[in-house]
């Protein structure tokens, strides 16, 4: 077992495509500045790339501490081989304590690399992360059908304590790893909130340029081109306004889908989203999905069409705010997040809620 007193700081790897920043770096640093809180430690933020030293300040501002940049020109484009090694490198020199990373399609290619090299263990799509238990438990309390109050915990435990859907996010899991270090977590883009940016602490931050060690035979490929495809993919996380359709559009889906995009339209250019029911029966494609095993959203207005409001939807909708909700069952669960709630035929109510904000916007 490793010494842990040697482990120290929460580190947040913060990924740059094209020397652009992406937005699940600063939801991460913003995350991690409560992590760090605490345990009393500091935010380290870590850029990897080519003439990236311009990206520190970016996110610096976010919370982070101390920006290492790791510059190198092996390193302009993302490979496995390249980045692994030079993550690795600082973990060991460095040693921090918690390392995070978001769950995008480098992360989940970076993380388990680094986690196996590292001999650690490694929590993949968190949507909650703790180190205190005390919020952990006011977490569960609020979120789960644990008893806590008829439950020992553990309020000197130091581990973080990582929360992600298991079982098709039937089941909530928590996992820590309490024998190795670095902790090591992939986060879902979108489910931590970003802080607000400030000069103040983009100044405040420590920026250290490390010497990399990389040479050409480290890396067993080679990028020649990097495609951009033109699919065009519904971007639910930025969205100020969705309108999410659920079972309920069964009895006639072209037209449940189309009145939902007219009602997203009307709002103000809103896009739509669908229970996982939808992207299962193929009615829609997955990137629509909101919940637990799709995407974890905060828009300003959620209207959710025909949804029953299972709990596997709702973690991924659930702080928008403002909800509304259009269901025939009234009993249906959804209507317990919602802000207002219509009891109805959706095929019948959704003309009419159009109808109305028309007449609005005229008048």
């Amino acid at each position: 077992m490793a010494d842990f007193t040697e482990y120290k700081n929460v580190w947040v790897y913060c990924e740059q495509r094209q020397g652009e920043l992406q937005s699940t770096d600063f939801e991460l640093v913003s995350e991690a500045t409560k992590l760090a809180g605490e345990i009393g430690c500091k935010v380290v933020a870590v850029i990897l790339g080519d003439q990236i030293e311009g990206l520190a300040k970016e996110v610096a501002g976010y919370g982070a501490d101390e920006v290492i940049i790791a510059d190198h020109p092996l390193l302009k484009n993302y490979t496995t081989d390249a980045y692994t090694k030079v993550l690795c490198d600082l973990s060991n020199e460095f040693k921090p304590e918690v390392l995070l990373i978001g769950a995008t399609n480098i992360g989940r290619d970076l993380a388990p690399r680094v986690a196996a090299r590292l001999h650690t263990g490694l929590t993949a799509d968190a949507t909650h992360l703790d180190i205190d238990t005390k919020g952990y438990v006011e977490f569960l309390r609020e979120s789960s059908t644990i008893d806590v109050d008829n439950t020992t915990f553990d309020y000197e435990d130091r581990n973080l304590k990582m929360t992600r859907p298991a079982f098709g996010g039937h089941l909530m899991a928590t996992i820590i790893c309490p024998r190795f270090r670095p902790q090591m977590s992939t986060v879902r883009p979108g489910v931590m909130k970003k802080g607000e940016w400030t000069e103040e602490k983009a100044n405040a931050a420590v920026i250290t340029k490390v010497d990399v060690k990389l040479a050409a035979e480290d890396i067993k490929t080679e990028v020649l081109s990097i495609e951009k495809a033109a699919n065009k993919l519904v971007d639910l996380i930025g969205a100020d306004i969705i309108v999410s359709v659920g079972r309920g559009i069964s009895k006639d889906v072209e037209k449940g889908i189309a009145l939902a995009e007219e009602l997203a339209e009307v709002l103000g250019g809103g896009v739509v989203g669908a229970s996982r029911a939808c992207t299962d029966a193929g009615w829609i494609g997955s990137d629509h999905q909101v919940g637990q095993t799709g995407k974890t959203v905060h828009p300003k207005i959620y209207v959710a069409l025909g949804i029953s409001g299972a709990i596997q939807h709702t973690a991924g909708m659930q702080d928008s705010e403002l909800i509304i909700a259009v269901n025939k069952n009234e009993s249906a669960p959804i209507f317990g997040v919602a802000d207002y709630g219509i009891v109805g035929d959706l095929f019948k109510v959704v003309p009419q809620m159009i109808e109305e904000i028309k007449k609005a916007k005229a008048a």
